[in-house]
């Protein structure tokens, strides 16, 4: 039942799964945003000096593995916030998790294509598919307890 006492209210109101879905992208979009800030401020300006990045170890871990936690809690972030019954489409909740991830990683490509190396690339999109499989499995796995 909903707060109002009907089973079908939210399936009936006209753009109700619009809404839905862009409650759950601007949740996920601010925890990106936010995360990534993070990310600038802590890991980028404190611990990635040259020497460090010059390794790929370095680079993984200092780059890429923060990355990927990201783009797990943002994706993690925009499965909880997508309400019922919405959830229960699995297009759409996958829609609704993965969407900020991989528009935010189309837009980091795009801005810098002439500056991509092959090994970016790769990793980047393979931190994309861990990070969203990552905060997947999290709201499941929430589902299930």
């Amino acid at each position: 039942m909903t707060r109002y006492g009907y089973q079908r209210a939210h399936q009936e109101r006209r753009g109700a799964a619009l809404f839905a879905l862009v409650r759950a992208w601007g949740a996920g979009a601010v925890v990106l945003v936010f995360s990534e800030y993070l990310q600038a401020t802590v890991v980028y300006d404190h611990l990635a000096t040259g020497p460090r990045l010059d390794t790929f170890g370095g680079r993984l871990l200092l780059i890429h593995v923060p990355n990927a936690l990201c783009i797990a809690l943002a994706a993690w972030a925009a499965a909880r916030i997508h309400r019922e019954p919405f959830r229960e489409s699995v297009p759409a909740h996958l829609t609704a998790a993965f969407a900020v991830p991989v528009v935010a990683q189309a837009l980091n490509m795009a801005v810098q294509w002439r500056e991509l190396a092959a090994e970016g690339v790769l990793l980047s999109n393979a931190v994309l598919v861990v990070g969203c499989v990552a905060g997947y499995a999290a709201d499941r796995l929430q589902d299930e307890a």
